[in-house]
């Protein structure tokens, strides 16, 4: 399974751009409160799109025997997604308050980022690993 190793890859780092540039919109649609930020085409999109991700992620974890819970930046970007989630949910469907959707997105997005660092740098610390090593 190695050999697809490239491939692989390639489509999880596209699964995580689409999943966080079609957050990135329908929070935007939020914030201009347009009526189809929930529009089920976008909703089944963003499960399409994600759950190729959460695939891509569980081969890869398994092609390079790295593992979350055994290696820190790994945990840190599980942890961190459930994080993600729980904000990007209270932004774009549960949050109670205009100004509490708006907080949460920006606060989701913020973790994005984070978790993209993170995976980039393979460190717990992620994009703040140059300011402290």
């Amino acid at each position: 399974m190695i050999e697809f190793y490239p491939q692989i890859k390639f489509v999880h780092i596209l699964a995580v751009t689409l999943s966080g540039s079609l957050f990135t919109l329908r929070g935007l649609m939020m914030l201009a409160r347009s009526r189809y930020t929930s529009h089920p085409a976008l909703r089944y999109l963003s499960y399409a799109i994600d759950t190729t991700l959460l695939t891509a992620a569980l081969m890869l974890t398994t092609i390079i025997h790295q593992y979350p819970f055994v290696q820190g930046w790994l945990t840190a970007k599980v942890l961190l997604l459930v994080v993600y989630i729980v904000l990007g949910t209270l932004a774009l469907k549960r949050g109670r308050t205009r100004a509490m959707q708006i907080t949460c997105f920006f606060a989701a997005l913020a973790v994005y980022l984070f978790i993209v660092s993170i995976a980039y740098a393979h460190n717990p610390l992620g994009i703040f690993v140059r300011w402290i090593a």
